[in-house]
């Protein structure tokens, strides 16, 4: 049964392992640690058998805008509702901002538009040599 926690206390480097798949330079465990923990709100979904298997992590101003950069699911995990679920729940601390903005690929549009999300024009800057 997975369990959804916002707790990151007793969360380590090493629970932090099998995300990220398909990234060209994925974020170290140190590096994936520590947004987490910087991050305004976190629910993290557990397996009892596997350890983490998927989390969702949000910035915020926490007055009227917020951000969700990532969304994650262990492979082997993905199909169970495991996302939705995390998106449910941290979509649910959010009822009183302005704004919850995200940045997805195109192919996952129609995931997030099932959330309720709507499509918005964006612009961005990425430095892969940060990761």
């Amino acid at each position: 049964m997975i369990t959804y926690r916002t707790d990151l206390d007793d969360l380590a480097e090493a629970d932090l392992t099998g995300f990220f798949v398909g990234w060209p330079k994925p974020p170290s465990p140190a590096q994936h640690l520590a947004v987490l923990r910087g991050s305004y709100h976190v629910v993290i979904a557990r397996s009892p058998d596997d350890g983490v298997v998927g989390f969702v992590n949000m910035i915020s101003d926490g007055v009227l805008t917020a951000f969700i950069p990532w969304l994650e699911v262990r492979p082997e995990f993905q199909g169970q509702g495991i996302g939705t679920e995390l998106m449910r729940r941290i979509v649910a601390e959010t009822a009183h901002f302005y704004s919850v903005d995200l940045v997805c690929d195109d192919a996952l549009r129609p995931y997030y538009e099932r959330l309720g999300m709507i499509a918005l024009t964006g612009m961005g800057l990425r430095n892969r040599a940060a990761i």
